[in-house]
This record gives structure tokens, sequence and C-alpha cells, in this order.
């Protein structure tokens, strides 16, 4: 990515929206992601831009007055866009405020066009302090709750690092199953140490709550993190294999469907946010280490937000030719293919060809011989227009899509 170059508003779309090597139609949908870094306490896994917080020192007022002057900077970039979902992610998003999520809120809709029924998802832990917030969160305008709980045994959320218990994990699950309709549970396999039991009965205790939908996901060890550097003894990936059937079969047993590599939901409760992100629909990020993609009629523009949340609150609120942006590119058209298939692939249920039209700008002859080693080497199934992944594909989903790296 590059440094974004000092411009005005107006010179900055026109130069956005001059003629390029590609053509879409139409836009996809849009949504919005937040993003609020501060946490209690960095986990050993975490990778996210997160920052641990003692006491008053998260400047909550200073912060979202940078999050209006970064998102009021976008809007030339989105203007007359409807948003269908907003996401506040962190970090732990649930320590500010519920009079700040609600500010927040109503500065967004004061400044974009929010679809009716309109998707608000807020990310939080289950600490006790945040959990008493949960139904002010609500009155303040979110929709959706998502509750990181990870696991509930106390042996296996120390040994991740985690701050609450589980008991703590289980009283702020009840108290959103009463507060939202919608609400998700976070969990995570093959920790360090887990047993096949212990797994199963963190499923059993997480569907006690009815929740109408779960994300399970499996701890890897990214860069960058305390466990990337002090290793945990974890389960083989035989074993880590196991673990996933049990979660598969315990969950579709239990009457949800996993649309997506992770995720799972009960009719009608699918993540409408997190589905454009699949999808490859577009997404203003505004916030500290923001990610963003925005489509215009003839490329797909990337964005990154600076990621040291003080760095942020500065460049937001300087003004002038100051930007909340460190970098943007834009995505070359060699490398369209791979940014849908990576993102597009995910689904269970795949997508049909006019997709990937109407999202890239691009003819199929870009991916028809790439579709068609899929379909020989048994990871994908193609019906007519319509693409998904095998059963294999979907176990094997790196392999399948790094078919579609640019040569």
């Amino acid at each position: 990515m590059t440094p974004v170059a000092a411009a005005t508003p107006a010179q900055t779309l026109a130069h956005l929206m001059r003629a390029g090597t590609i053509r879409l139609a139409s836009l996809p949908p849009l949504s919005l992601y937040v993003h609020l870094p501060w946490c209690l306490k960095k986990c050993p896994y975490c990778d996210f831009n997160s920052h641990a917080v003692a006491g008053d020192a998260m400047p909550e007022a200073r912060y979202l007055q940078a999050l209006v002057a970064d998102l009021e900077a976008a809007l030339p970039l989105v203007w007359g866009r409807p948003v269908h979902t907003v996401f506040i992610g962190g970090g732990t998003p649930s320590l500010f405020s519920p009079e700040g999520i609600g500010r927040l809120i109503g500065d967004v809709r004061a400044r974009l066009p929010l679809a009716a029924g309109a998707e608000i998802t807020l990310e939080a832990n289950p600490g006790t302090f945040e959990r008493e917030r949960f139904r002010a969160f609500r009155d303040a305008g979110v929709t959706r709750l998502s509750v990181g709980a990870q696991s509930f045994d106390d042996v296996l959320l120390g040994r991740i690092g985690r701050v609450h218990d589980g008991a703590q994990a289980r009283a702020a699950i009840e108290e959103a199953a009463a507060a939202f309709d919608t609400f998700n549970i976070d969990l995570m396999y093959a920790l360090p140490g887990q047993t096949p039991a212990q797994l199963r009965a963190d499923l059993e205790t997480a569907l006690s709550f009815a929740p109408p939908h779960l994300s399970v996901y499996h701890l890897t060890l990214e860069p960058n993190t305390a466990f990337a550097v002090n290793p945990p003894a974890l389960p083989d990936e035989d074993a880590a294999s196991d673990m996933l059937d049990l979660v598969t079969g315990h969950l579709a047993g239990a009457g949800f469907e996993r649309y997506e590599v992770s995720a799972y939901a009960r009719p009608g409760h699918r993540c409408r946010h997190n589905l454009n992100y699949w999808q490859f629909g577009d997404y203003l990020g505004i916030g500290a280490g923001a990610h963003g993609k925005l489509s215009f009629p003839h490329r797909v523009l990337r964005q990154q937000r600076w990621r040291e949340p003080a760095r942020y609150m500065q460049e937001a609120l300087a003004g002038g030719s100051a930007s909340a942006v460190s970098n943007e590119h834009e995505v070359a058209r060699r490398d369209l293919p791979f940014e849908f298939m990576v993102n597009q692939l995910r689904l269970r249920e795949g997508f049909d060809l006019q997709r990937f039209l109407e999202r890239t700008g691009l003819p199929l002859s870009a991916i028809e011989p790439v579709l068609a080693d899929g379909v020989r080497r048994g990871l994908i199934e193609r019906d007519g227009a319509h693409v998904a992944p095998t059963v294999r594909g979907f176990d094997f989903l790196s392999d399948l899509q790094a078919l579609f790296l640019p040569g």
C-alpha cells in the first residue's frame, strides 16, 4: 500500500472516477466497520489491532470525535450509498459507555443513509463490568451482540489468557439472550491441552442458552503475538480435525447450518455484515487500524487507517491536508479473482458466476481455466452458472483459494 497524498475531496473523487481497466455495471452493497481498539488485557493469541487500557486511560470522548471526523472526510467516497450493516469491533468495544455507543450510532445515522432494519453489531466480552451494560447497548441502537466467551472452562480460559472465568461467560450470555433477539457466541477449539470432552461440554453449555448464531474458531498461532514467541502445546492436526468434526456434527444435530467455515446459524440469523465481506461487498472502515474496501465504476480501492490510536486521533482531528488514512491502493486487475475467491469460497453454498462479473468487472474468461482445474481436482463443483466448494474443497480451503493466486 502507498501513502495517501494530500488532495481535496473533489480531486480524490475525480481521480477515482477516471477510466480504468475494469467496468462495474453497479456497485455492491455497502457496510460500515468501526474499530474501537482498547481492551482490558491483550490476549496472547490476538493479532488484532488492540491495546490494553487501565483505569481512565481510554480517551473515549476524543476518540469518538476522531471517528466522526474520519467519517466526514470519507463521505465523498460513499456519497448517497445506503449502508446495510454496521459492525463495531475491537479490541473490546463494550468498554465504551452505552452513552458513547449511542452517540456514535447517532452520529453515523446523521451522516450516512442507514437502510431500514440495518443490522448494528457490537462485540462484547463477558466481564461483569461490561455485562451490566448490555441492555443499555440495546437501548443505544445496537441490534446484535457478539459475545467473546471462547470457552466456559476456567482452566482453558486461563491457558489462553482470558480475563473472565466460566461463570462470568455464562452470566454474560444469559444477559445477552435476555436483551437481544439476535446474538452470537464466539467459541474456540484446539486450545492448549483441550480434550474432546471439554469441547463437547463447551458446546453443550453454549447451546443451553439457545443462541441464534455461533462462531467457532480454531486457535492458531499468529505472527507477532505472545503465543508466537512462546508457543503453547496445542492438539495436533489429527486431533484438531476430529474436534472440528465434533463441532460440525454436534451443531448440525442441534439445528444449526454451517454456512461459512467458522459460522453456524439458525434460519434467519446469519450475520449480514460478515456475509457482505464474504460476498465481496464494500465496507468503509473507520477507527485505528481499520481496513476498508470501496468500489468505483472502474476500480476497487483498499484503505487502511493509522494503527496507533494516538496517531489516528491526531491525524483524523487535524483537518486540512491530514488524513486518518495511512495508506491505500487500487486492487490490480490480476489480483481481483483471488481477492474475490478468498472471500466468496468461505461460504459453503458457493455463488453464482454473475456475482463474479458484478463485483470484479472482469469477464468469466479470467477464471474459467482455474475453475476447470478446481473441478478436476475435486475441490469445486459446478452446476451451470453456480459454483461451490466440494466437501473436500471446504476442508482444504487454503488449497482451493490458492488456485486463484495470480501466476
